[in-house]
């Protein structure tokens, strides 16, 4: 799966808290040194370009790592959204099971212009400033989630994606960096992903970064409305 000079682009997430905890900070950009040409921010929602106030309002991301990497938030990126994803699904050998459309991306992302909405923000890197949106390099789709134990939220990594021109650059690396200064942004205390046991390219990557293989742990996972409708018929319904 899944970055020098990068332009990175946030195409807006956050699951719905009391407190929208990444959407209270103004975003700091440090210049790296990269072989690509310098990245530039660009803001962009359906309706155009937010100001410089409504995206510090609407996003918390440093980077103090590497490249020039442009953050942004791009509603307007959700086609480029599907297409990494379908990409991704065919990398994985599993086309069949996209079910996305841009409808339905549009109405589950979280993006700055509506940030009370949606479930998911996207992390979209460009190798230039001028880049078009097709030329998008790779993207990190991820959600809040919350450690009991440790009594803390951390973020979950659903897809994180490079395409294969763009891997062995520092993308990947990049992407996940983002991530892990957000995690410490909110006073998280986890970044945590799945990986196909077969894959070995990307466990080998992720091992390189430090992440450790959960050995002991099973995923489990319900999503069908037959199973969903079985589960439910337990339930009576949550009031409030």
């Amino acid at each position: 799966m899944k970055s020098s000079l990068p332009h990175l682009l946030c195409a807006a997430f956050v699951r719905k808290l009391p407190d929208p905890l990444f959407y209270r900070y103004r975003p700091t950009f440090v210049m790296a040194q990269s072989s690509a040409d310098t990245a530039t921010v660009r803001y962009a929602t359906e309706a155009g370009t937010l100001s410089p106030s409504e995206c510090g309002q609407a996003l918390s991301l440093e980077s103090k790592a590497m490249p020039d990497a442009v953050l942004g938030v791009l509603a307007g990126n959700v086609p480029i959204i599907l297409t990494l994803i379908q990409e991704l699904a065919a990398y994985e050998r599993a086309s069949d099971s996209v079910l996305a459309t841009e409808d339905t991306l549009r109405a589950s992302l979280s993006f700055p212009s509506n940030p009370s909405a949606g479930y998911a923000k996207t992390l979209l890197i460009f190798p230039s400033e001028s880049s078009p949106s097709s030329h998008c390099a790779g993207m990190a789709l991820f959600f809040n989630n919350y450690s009991t134990w440790r009594a803390a939220p951390g973020i979950y990594l659903e897809d994180l994606f490079v395409r294969p021109e763009f891997r062995g650059q520092g993308y990947g690396k990049r992407l996940l960096g983002e991530l892990a200064l957000e995690v410490k942004k909110i006073g998280g205390k986890r970044l945590e992903w799945s990986v196909l046991k077969w894959n070995e390219p990307s466990i080998k990557f992720y091992k390189s970064v430090g992440a450790q293989q959960m050995e002991e742990w099973v995923g489990m996972r319900v999503d069908t409305e037959a199973g969903l409708g079985k589960i439910g018929a337990w339930g009576s319904g949550v009031e409030g």
